[in-house]
């Protein structure tokens, strides 16, 4: 179950470009997540046309901006924000940004709580996603276990294992071929005891951009 986000140009910008960042077929590295959530009265914010300027060209707008995402600009202050601070932590720069894409499962914006299940989830959608991880460009792909295990009960991800294997280091994988790695993760929005382990990660995801 979700809440589909009310606001006309938020919803007719994901037609368009259901991902954030770059095309996820060209990009390198690959952050999927469950949903893009946003404040519900987000049109009311000040930074919603930089929102819609961040859809239409996430490359350019991290260019042109210096954050990779509308929620770090300062004059925003709602939710959304931990995730996006988080990954900054990485170190990615603009100079990155050609390289980069976050994908959700969900095609569409929303807003408040979602709780996912796989009749929320569009077909084609899928497919495209399942497409861009065997066959892109993408080495390095990151998705987080609730996220993982969405996937594997769609059914449209055969290669989704039950389970990550532990590997050396702090990242498990997923699958792996000789070109891609698929990596589980923390979610970038948990804290508290999981906080060590998932600075632990973010220094392992900023060592393969090197």
């Amino acid at each position: 179950m979700y809440f589909r986000h009310k606001s006309s140009p938020l919803n007719e910008a994901f037609i368009e470009r259901p991902f954030q960042g770059v095309e996820p077929e060209s990009a390198k590295f690959i952050f999927v997540g469950l949903d893009a959530n946003y404040d519900q009265n987000i049109e009311n914010s000040p930074i919603f046309p930089r929102v819609l300027e961040y859809l239409k060209n996430g490359a350019m707008f991290w260019k042109q901006h210096k954050v990779h995402h509308p929620f770090l600009l300062p004059e925003y202050k709602g939710d959304g924000r931990r995730y996006h601070k988080t990954f900054a932590d990485i170190g990615f720069t603009p100079e990155d940004a050609e390289d980069i894409s976050f994908v959700e499962l969900l095609h569409l914006p929303t807003y408040g709580r979602s709780r996912l299940d796989t009749t929320d989830l569009d077909a084609a959608h899928l497919q495209r996603l399942n497409n861009v991880i065997l066959h892109g460009r993408a080495q390095f792909i990151f998705i987080p276990g609730g996220v993982g295990r969405l996937m594997k009960e769609s059914g449209f991800f055969s290669w989704m294992p039950q389970d990550p294997m532990a590997e050396e280091g702090p990242l498990k994988v997923w699958f792996r071929t000789g070109r891609q790695t698929v990596y589980w993760h923390y979610h970038f929005s948990v804290y508290g005891s999981f906080e060590r382990e998932k600075q632990r990660q973010l220094g392992a995801i900023a060592a393969l951009k090197q």
